[in-house]
C-alpha cells in the first residue's frame, strides 16, 4: 500500500508544479528560480530529517520538482517566447529584449 500512495503522491506533486511553472515565469519570470532553488534545499533538508518513510520519500520528491522546476521555468520562458503561452503584458519590455537576442 505504501508503494502506490507514494505513486499517487509523486504524480499528484508533479501535476502541481506544472502550473506552479507556467505561473511563476508569468508573473516573476525566471527570478522564480531562486525560490525554487531554496524550496529544493529546504525540503531535501526536511526530508532527510524526517523519520516518517512514506512523508521522508514525499518531502525528497518536493524537493526534486523544485529543482526541476528551475529547469523547467527557463523552457517556459521559450514557450513563451515562440507564442505557445501568453505573455505578461507586464514584462512586455523584457521578452522583446529577449527576442531581440
Amino acid at each position: 500500500m505504501e508503494g502506490l500512495l507514494i505513486g499517487c503522491g509523486t504524480f499528484l506533486l508533479i501535476g502541481l508544479f506544472h502550473p506552479l511553472v507556467i505561473k511563476g515565469e508569468y508573473y516573476f519570470g525566471t527570478k522564480i528560480n531562486g525560490a525554487f532553488l531554496l524550496g529544493g534545499f529546504v525540503f531535501a533538508g526536511l526530508s532527510i530529517f524526517i523519520n516518517h518513510l512514506i512523508a521522508s520519500i514525499l518531502l525528497g520528491v518536493v524537493s526534486c520538482c523544485c529543482f526541476w522546476s528551475i529547469k523547467e521555468v527557463k523552457e517556459q520562458e521559450q514557450r513563451v517566447l515562440k507564442g505557445w503561452f501568453p505573455e505578461n503584458p507586464k514584462r512586455k519590455e523584457y521578452y522583446r529584449e529577449k527576442q531581440a537576442e
